[in-house]
């Protein structure tokens, strides 16, 4: 029989936060037109096969070795590429990562029950953890405050500040540090089958998958390492984490 879970850790996009209406190259071109507002004068479509190739470059970096590299770097590479000196701390590149995400953050929706569910957690002493894989941290605090949800976590881990992403053991083990509790006494909830559930599952987790915009039951029930539990609902999370069958698992 497993121990009593005293701590449970969840992912933020998908499972906690849908994203809705978002349109990736509204984006960019928002982040190009405050480039060339501030004196980098490019034409669109270089610094658009630019910016592709740097983030192409620095995508395999991340989910081949699991580092995180925030998108100031590749940008900031991008322009230099196109005949621009600029470094990633530069307040003109940090302003265009800015923009990048407005609407980014304006998309986010909590999903149904996140909230009851978390507060019906509290209620039950657990402690309560979130871990998110993203390229630039401060979109992450944004958007927890946006949804009024910040309040609820002991611990809050962004990949762009512990440097490395999910499935790496290290980013679930620096969580377990924050928090002072052992794998065997958490449960880590997420929607990513193998950044949330291989990833936890491989430090000594218990897991809960609960399908998403992003993955689906199926995904889940196709990757290599299964979760401990599906579930299609987070209203149901608190009773199935009291459940003897969970405590069984």
């Amino acid at each position: 029989m497993g121990l009593a879970i005293e701590v449970v850790i969840f992912d933020f996009i998908g499972t906690l936060a849908t994203v809705e209406g978002y349109a990736y190259e509204n984006s960019v071109k928002r982040m190009y037109e405050s480039l060339r507002d501030v004196g980098f004068n490019m034409d669109y479509e270089h610094f658009i096969q630019a910016y592709e190739r740097a983030h192409q470059k620095y995508r395999a970096i991340r989910y081949q070795e699991l580092i995180e590299v925030t998108n100031v770097v590749w940008l900031s590479e991008a322009l230099n590429s196109l005949g621009f000196a600029t470094n990633p701390d530069e307040e003109n590149v940090k302003e265009a990562i800015n923009i990048f995400f407005k609407d980014y953050i304006r998309s986010l929706r909590r999903r149904n029950c996140a909230v009851r569910t978390l507060k019906t957690l509290l209620k039950g002493r657990y402690a309560l953890g979130l871990i998110s894989n993203f390229t630039y941290a401060p979109v992450i605090y944004a958007g927890l405050r946006k949804l009024n949800l910040s309040q609820y976590f002991n611990a809050i881990l962004v990949s762009e500040d512990v440097g490395w992403r999910k499935p790496h053991p290290r980013i679930f083990k620096e969580a377990l540090k924050r928090l002072d509790k052992k794998a065997d006494q958490t449960v880590f909830v997420g929607d990513s089958p193998v950044e949330d559930i291989k990833g936890a599952k491989d430090v000594g987790m218990r897991t809960i998958f609960v399908p998403s915009q992003f993955f689906t039951v199926e995904d889940a029930q196709k990757a290599p390492q299964q979760p401990d539990i599906i579930l299609n609902e987070l209203c149901k999370l608190p009773e199935i984490l009291s459940s003897k069958a969970f405590l069984e698992v």
